[in-house]
């Protein structure tokens, strides 16, 4: 059996979380994956955090950060990560948030799996 690393971003742990009506994608990605090829950047757990205690409460921001950190392996942003993040920004555009994801994806070798347009046409992304 190969393993697939991925990288599910801000956007797609915010769908499933709220059980949006793409959470069923976003589903079989959590569950067809590892923890050790389950990687999730720190700042992931910012914007998670962020958007379901607005907008679910702070129980409800706190289980799924609890979710992400037993399902996955988190990934602290790092001087390697930030200046290839940096340089990514630098020619794509990309917000720096978004930046330090799509990093983070490539040096782990992982396929990113969003709902973010601002990935489109970018290699290893898969936008649901």
């Amino acid at each position: 059996m190969i393993t697939v690393n991925v990288l599910i971003d801000s956007s797609g742990w915010i769908e499933f979380f709220s059980k949006g009506k793409k959470s069923g994608k976003i589903e079989k990605y959590i569950q067809n994956a590892s923890k050790e090829s389950n990687f999730v950047p720190s700042i992931v757990l910012f914007e998670v955090y962020k958007k379901i205690k607005k907008e679910f409460g702070e129980d409800k921001a706190n289980q799924a950060v609890a979710y992400i950190v037993d399902s996955a392996k988190i990934i602290v942003l790092d001087e390697r990560i930030a200046i290839y993040a940096a340089e990514m920004s630098l020619q794509t555009g990309l917000a720096m948030a978004d930046a330090i994801i799509k990093a983070t994806a490539d040096l782990k070798n992982a396929e990113l799996k969003t709902l973010d347009n601002h990935f489109k046409g970018m290699a290893n992304v898969e936008i649901i």
